[in-house]
């Protein structure tokens, strides 16, 4: 009888978010994968669903949590492997924790982190049932459609509006690349609950296409990804509630904002494919 594919001796190690040291109370958000001296690059991999994170502390931080898994993977690869354990301590906040390594036998490296990740990380299939929504389901959906296209990990994330604008500015883009002379920025902006992180990125257009401009000798082409006038229903309570995201629409655009919504998300994902030659 013909044996399977031999399983290589690898490591892991839990990320966990815990926002009360005193309490102990924890969630594991990601997984650190690796294959001891054979030089290949370290897996990392947070969660996309960040319900459980907010059910333990609504107030978490989860932009900076995904920031943290595009530094780790950026700085792992670029560093060699004995310099694992000084990475990760200077990368983690002071709410991510991180477990003793682990032995594990894996199939390959991408098998094996997506077989950790069911086991200790993502949420079983009951509580994936209810849908995110707002701003969240607008990330999940272009983070989505551009893995789908090859070019996630290309792109730059949480971008900080202060590098272009002032000190102390708030604001960060969820997503952005550079394909020549135009740098391309994508924002999610929930229309459903109102239109006031519409009114916030208009605020800062035009700080942001002056600060590009001045560093990044670039224009800018900032785009707004909403969800469809289909899913922003009217209500006895709000009967405006079209009205407001028609203004949120308009706003933006009159601070050359380009609008599109979930929908359009394929058509720009293979522009990014293309424009950053993938594939």
């Amino acid at each position: 009888m013909a044996s399977g594919r031999p399983r290589r001796n690898c490591e892991f190690q839990l990320l966990r978010y815990v926002p009360d040291a005193v309490r102990n109370e924890f969630v594991h958000i990601g997984v650190i994968l690796r294959e001891p001296g054979t030089g290949e690059p370290v897996q990392v991999r947070f969660t996309r669903d960040w319900r459980r994170v907010r059910c333990l502390d609504p107030e978490a931080d989860t932009a900076m949590l995904e920031g943290m898994e595009n530094e780790l993977r950026r700085t792992l690869s670029a560093e060699p492997e004995g310099k694992l354990k000084q990475i990760l301590s200077e990368s983690l906040s002071l709410n991510v924790q991180m477990t003793e390594p682990k032995g594990y036998l894996a199939e390959s490296l991408p098998a094996g982190v997506e077989e950790l990740m069911r086991l200790y990380v993502e949420p079983p299939p009951r509580e994936r049932v209810s849908k995110l929504r707002g701003r969240s389901a607008i990330q999940a959906a272009m983070r989505g459609e551009f893995e789908r296209a090859g070019v996630w990990e290309l792109m730059r994330k949480q971008i900080r509006a202060s590098e272009y604008t002032r000190p102390g500015d708030p604001l960060r883009i969820d997503a952005g690349y550079r394909p020549n002379g135009i740098i391309r920025m994508f924002h999610a902006v929930s229309l459903e609950p109102g239109v006031e992180m519409a009114k916030v990125l208009a605020f800062s257009a035009a700080g942001l296409r002056a600060g590009v401009e001045r560093i990044e000798k670039a224009s800018l082409e900032l785009t707004a990804i909403i969800e469809p006038a289909a899913k922003v229903r009217a209500t006895e309570d709000e009967p405006e509630r079209l009205e407001l995201y028609r203004f949120g629409v308009e706003t933006m655009e009159e601070h050359s904002i380009r609008v599109l919504t979930t929908s359009d998300l394929g058509r720009v994902a293979e522009t990014a494919r293309r424009e950053l030659r993938v594939g």
